[in-house]
């Protein structure tokens, strides 16, 4: 008898708020709207509300701030200090993310 062929796992796919670009879940950071109407960095991706995914590069966090995107995303009006709150994350971040061809691939 033959061994079954293993099956691929499937891996959840969400797309950046900012650029559309669709990538794995683990890849991208969701921000949640949270039952007391703030948004805030969902590290585990576990929180419930309603979420929105941002790559992790600058330049996505920087536009869904300055356009109201991630706004429109959660259907929430973010406060000064949230805006902060959520600058100040993404300036840990790389200015861009790498691409395949800058890895060499």
């Amino acid at each position: 008898m033959g061994k079954r062929p293993q099956r691929r796992k499937h891996v959840p796919q969400r797309s950046c708020v900012t650029c559309r670009t669709v990538r794995p879940k683990r890849d991208l950071v969701r921000i949640v709207r949270t039952a007391e109407g703030t948004a805030a960095v969902d590290e585990t991706s576990k929180r419930s509300g309603r979420g929105a995914y941002l790559c992790r590069q600058r330049v996505c966090w920087d536009t869904a701030l300055a356009q109201r995107q991630l706004e429109r995303a959660l259907k929430v009006t973010l406060s000064a200090e949230q805006k902060v709150q959520l600058q100040e994350y993404a300036s840990d971040l790389p200015e861009f993310l790498a691409t395949e061809s800058e890895d060499g691939g």
